[in-house]
């Protein structure tokens, strides 16, 4: 049994920001998640992609392959995405289907956080570009849930994402785990607790990168549990030609920038054709 883990609540109503930077600062030093209420986005819009997301993947195989994965869009059938390569499993067990980039979007409340929390302009990322026609892509997840008896099966198999943050809401069946020590061996999972409305929000290996290793991507997956699962996964990242270089504030003559300076498209290109293979 995995224990239940208490991540950090960041309530967005709160009247002092610079309260809530903090916050968040310290979310992403600690645990790299953190649970996100009150971020504006309606319940009933929710239902209603998740009503939408459970009628495309009840589809028959045929019909979802006329939309099969091209360019990063699409549908991925089961089994075709293992994100921990040394898993021994056949492959992870879900489906997805992405949808974006998009064309107008609103990030302002969520993209102020990192530049209060690093101690930056609070346009810091708008002056460099990142935000200038972001990537922006959701994708809508389907696990079976199925537990096969004497065989390694994950839905979602360890990893860490790879770009800048991570936006998730789930129906609420249980099987997200996350490992705060991602170095250490033998690795520790803890449960992540459902909470009705609010959104799970985790940094990826890019921030972890821009922060200089301050800010932690986590390691988590996807357990089945017996129960279908159904979530959607929103990740938004600076557009492909921002360069991702370490930040004045998170670099130091003790502490020198661990990484080189790369296009996030140029990164994100390299992570996604491991994972797939192509």
């Amino acid at each position: 049994m995995s224990a239940t883990l208490s991540l950090p609540i960041i309530d967005l109503t709160s009247p002092d920001p610079s309260s809530t930077a903090k916050s968040i600062r310290q979310a992403c030093i600690e645990y790299g998640f953190f649970y996100l209420v009150n971020h504006g986005v309606e319940k009933e819009l929710l239902h209603k992609v998740f009503d939408e997301s459970k009628k495309f993947f009840s589809l028959p195989i045929e019909e979802k392959m006329k939309s099969a994965r091209k360019e990063h869009r699409g549908y991925t059938p089961l089994y075709a995405e293992k994100l921990d390569p040394i898993s021994a499993s056949k492959g992870d067990s879900k489906e997805s289907f992405y949808i974006g980039p998009l064309a107008d979007i609103n990030t302002v409340d969520l993209n102020q956080w990192p530049s209060k929390a690093l101690n930056l302009d609070e346009d810091f990322f708008e002056k460099i570009g990142a935000l200038n026609k972001p990537s922006a892509f959701l994708r809508l997840l389907h696990y079976p849930g199925e537990v096969v008896p004497y065989e390694e099966t994950y839905g979602a198999s360890a990893h860490s994402d790879y770009g800048m943050i991570t936006l998730l809401v789930t129906d609420g069946v249980g099987g997200l785990q996350i490992c705060k020590e991602k170095f250490k061996q033998p690795q520790v999972w803890e449960d992540v607790s459902h909470i009705e409305g609010a959104f799970i929000v985790n940094i990826g290996d890019m921030m972890e990168r821009w922060t200089n290793c301050l800010y932690q991507s986590t390691l988590h997956r996807v357990m089945p549990t017996g129960k279908e699962r159904y979530s959607m996964a929103f990740f938004f990242d600076p557009n492909s030609d921002c360069v991702v270089e370490c930040l004045e504030s998170c670099c130091s003559e003790a502490s020198p920038p661990r990484f080189p300076p790369i296009r996030s498209g140029d990164y994100l290109k390299e992570r996604l054709r491991l994972t797939y293979g192509s």
